[in-house]
């Protein structure tokens, strides 16, 4: 079967969510010994992704020729092409299409960032209030994708689509040597994320105030000068709270291996990655209640009402109960378990092999 994966929205120096869930459904492919050419729009791509799989250079998916991007892949035989986006041009294919959706997140909190300027904060939430867009692209696919049956839900909710939904969830990408804690133990408190008003950060500062002041809230995410002095302005006198903006994926594993925790305020997730990366290395987590993390994380972590600063701490607290911790620990590397690429890009192959016989 000739498969092709859209492999363009691949960043070239750092991964997003879409280019690190890409990345790992290519490894899977090649895990499991499945041949795949991907689609790539700049050869600077190929450094992120799995070596010696064949690819194809083609136009960036948002200029004029991605028009014509279907009359290309017919000409070499496509027979299903996958694609971790909803965004890929349609007109005349003959090969079946999976796109991706991977959450709702914009259309259930469309408040902009709020460091955007008041036009184009008002575009923003004009244009997430509006599903028709959304409708046209999925329909133009032969299933949609999307990576929890928490995202499937909503999308079923806000009528985002007629096609079938399968569920092809997200998994860590670690090594095995990567799998462990450090000896080296910190007070550390662990947030990788975005700092979207939905990601609700001003949680966990405001909750470093209510635990002993040994304890550290290190923000690894990039972040931009406006949105740092924004939530700066919340840290209370005594609480250490670092904005490391940005982290290499090395640098990334070490903190996590040494950390006391990892931990989410989020009011809204379509997966929630950081989790089982935390579990998977035997880090606790400590994240919000909500359906989407008791669906990742499963009864290895530790919730709290978004809402509470208290909560998150007293939960943090918990923690320093080492058999209570290990405990959670245990739980948590089983619930991690459950994911993996190979298992997620299998299930794609079967999809497609399925829409294959159907035509």
């Amino acid at each position: 079967m000739n498969i092709y994966y859209d492999a363009r929205w691949t960043r070239i120096d750092f991964h997003d969510g879409i280019s690190r869930y890409g990345a790992g459904i290519i490894q899977g492919f090649k895990g499991n010994n499945i041949p795949i050419t991907l689609l790539i729009k700049d050869k600077r791509q190929l450094r992120m992704l799995p070596d010696d799989i064949p690819y194809l250079l083609v136009n960036d998916p948002l200029s004029i020729k991605e028009l014509f991007i279907a009359y290309k892949l017919n000409k070499l035989g496509a027979d299903a092409v996958i694609s971790p986006f909803q965004i890929i041009g349609t007109w005349g294919r003959k090969y079946k299409l999976i796109v991706t959706l991977h959450d709702t997140i914009y259309y259930l909190h469309p408040q902009a960032p709020t460091n955007m300027p008041l036009s184009q904060r008002i575009a923003w939430r004009l244009f997430h209030m509006a599903k028709w867009p959304q409708r046209i692209l999925l329909n133009n696919a032969d299933k949609v994708a999307t990576v929890s049956n928490y995202s499937k839900a909503n999308i079923q909710k806000l009528n985002l689509t007629d096609r079938e939904i399968v569920v092809i969830y997200n998994a860590p990408s670690l090594e095995k040597s990567q799998l462990h804690r450090s000896h080296e133990k910190t007070k550390n408190i662990l947030y990788m994320g975005s700092f979207m008003p939905y990601k609700n950060t001003e949680v966990l500062i405001k909750g470093m105030a209510d635990l002993p002041p040994d304890f550290s809230l290190h923000l690894l995410s990039r972040i931009s000068d406006d949105r740092k002095a924004e939530l700066s302005k919340l840290i209370k006198p005594g609480v250490k709270i670092v904005f490391h903006n940005g982290v290499s994926d090395d640098e990334y594993i070490k903190l996590l291996q040494s950390a006391f925790c990892m931990a989410s305020a989020s009011k809204e997730e379509g997966f929630g990655l950081p989790i089982i990366e935390a579990q998977m290395i035997g880090t606790p987590v400590v994240c919000s209640d909500m359906t989407i993390f008791h669906e990742v994380a499963g009864d290895g972590a530790l919730f709290f009402d978004y809402n509470s600063p208290n909560e998150f701490a007293n939960q943090v607290l918990k923690l320093n109960d080492i058999k209570f911790q290990n405990s959670l620990v245990e739980k948590g590397h089983k619930q991690a378990e459950k994911f993996s690429w190979k298992q997620s890009a299998k299930k794609l192959y079967d999809i497609c092999l399925n829409l294959d016989s159907n035509k």
